[in-house]
């Protein structure tokens, strides 16, 4: 496998996406927290879960059907800081009960900073 294969762990991004998936209503919380710690805004979807109901009575939690989506695109710097805000605020034992993850951001079209990366790196 090659070295500057962008699938392996150890690629490098200037950018990275958060997601944070939460009860509906709680997009505020997301939202604050991750200002906080350096997120600059964010983009909100709504969504739907299908959660195992077997699985919210083996964890002794209801599982709320209705969704939203926060996506949050930061630097890679900040990004650990920004979860894990996002995390205390939001996640699996607060309100919003929010799954945070994250995804390097390859390549993106329309941004300034993406721009002069890729420039940069010709």
């Amino acid at each position: 496998m090659s070295e500057n294969n962008s699938n392996t762990k150890e690629a490098k991004t200037a950018y990275e996406l958060i997601m944070a998936i939460v009860n509906k209503g709680s997009t505020d919380l997301v939202m604050n927290a991750a200002r906080k710690a350096g997120g600059k805004g964010g983009t909100i979807t709504t969504a739907r879960g299908t959660g195992n109901p077997e699985e919210a009575k083996f964890y002794g939690i209801a599982i709320q059907p209705d969704k939203e989506i926060v996506f949050i695109v930061v630097t890679a710097d900040v990004k650990d800081k920004v979860m894990k805000q996002i995390y205390d605020e939001a996640g699996l034992s607060k309100q919003g009960q929010g799954i945070i993850l994250s995804l390097p951001i390859l390549d993106a079209v329309g941004m300034n900073p993406f721009k002069e990366i890729s420039d940069n790196n010709k």
